[in-house]
């Protein structure tokens, strides 16, 4: 009789089930998206191919090759010693899988580190405007749409014009430039070009980070932790920087990796129109520059820079949609 209660009662007890951690349940939605996972995928094969392009190719960036007969010259042509050019050779003679390699290397890091400074910038001045309103928020706010109404392109067409077509030097600490020289396995005069780009696109990238983060801030603003925390002395800072900045941060996610995509089309736009980064420094953009007066003769040339362009550009865009769907609340679990 005891042992049948016993079980009765083992039966009827509730079972307690461990609740899933946020990041778990955003891991989970993310995998839904077979895309974004691909792509994510498909990114980190390119960026490790660009991190070892060093191991991983057989001629130097910039070596010629004085063998081949003819230049450009297609995929899978042989060259000195023995070596084959499995994409070919440019009209210089230069592997074609080398620079593309290294390409990458540049045309990604000119993303990441445009959208980090430029989301950062953003996030910081949209959060200072919506937390303190009044003045302040009426400031940055006739300041954002001022810049918005300003035609990007053009824009940046003259200022590339007038800072990268020139040889001033930007007052930077040598240590940096170094630094910034060894990860793009480039000359200190190819880093600085490299940074002033970088600076000119955050000057107009952060425009987008800053209205979304507003707009949060705006909304946290007026919820009841807040308050609570005020009247327990809380500083401004801490508030602004440890709860309504993190609370926010799903739509920066969102915006930055869309803006990876277009952040590289951009680069590559104005490399391709001869403003961007200079040869022989390579970036997909100014390669594409380059295969343009061959194109006809040798259509794969504009392919090589092209293809991981697109795929590139895509992956970001995939990406962007899969993490929109997993951290969208209104979605069940």
């Amino acid at each position: 009789m005891t042992s049948a209660t016993e079980m009765l009662s083992v039966e009827n007890k509730p079972t307690i089930q461990k609740e899933e951690g946020q990041f778990s349940v955003v891991f989970r939605r993310f995998r839904r998206h077979r895309l974004a996972v691909f792509s994510l995928v498909l990114l980190s094969v390119i960026f490790l191919a660009s991190l070892l392009a060093p191991v991983i190719t057989t001629y130097p960036r910039d070596a010629v090759d004085v063998s081949a007969p003819n230049r450009p010259a297609p995929p899978g042509v042989s060259g000195s010693e023995g070596q084959v050019h499995v994409l070919g050779i440019d009209h210089l003679g230069r592997d074609l899988f080398t620079r593309v390699l290294y390409a990458g290397r540049i045309s990604l890091t000119i993303a990441i580190a445009v959208v980090f400074l430029a989301e950062s910038v953003g996030v910081v001045i949209g959060a200072t405007a919506g937390y303190y309103g009044g003045l302040t928020d009426a400031l940055v706010s006739r300041a954002i749409e001022f810049m918005l109404s300003i035609p990007l392109l053009p824009i940046l067409l003259i200022v590339s014009a007038i800072l990268l077509k020139t040889d001033a030097q930007l007052p930077l600490p040598g240590f940096m430039v170094r630094a910034i020289s060894a990860i793009l396995l480039a000359s200190e005069r190819e880093a600085q070009q490299v940074i002033v780009l970088v600076l000119i696109l955050v000057a107009f990238g952060w425009l987008s980070a800053a209205r979304l983060m507003r707009g949060m801030v705006l909304s946290l603003r007026e919820q009841d932790f807040v308050e609570s925390l005020k009247a327990l002395g809380a500083s401004d800072a801490r508030i602004i920087f440890r709860h309504l900045i993190p609370n926010g941060l799903a739509p920066i996610l969102v915006n930055a990796s869309l803006a990876l995509g277009g952040i590289i089309i951009l680069e590559a736009a104005l490399s391709f129109l001869g403003l961007g980064i200079q040869d022989p420094t390579p970036t997909w953009g100014n390669m594409l520059a380059q295969s343009q007066s061959y194109m006809f003769q040798h259509p794969w040339l504009p392919l090589v820079p092209g293809i991981p362009l697109v795929l590139v550009a895509l992956s970001f865009n995939f990406i962007g949609d899969g993490l929109r769907d997993a951290l969208d609340p209104r979605l069940k679990r």
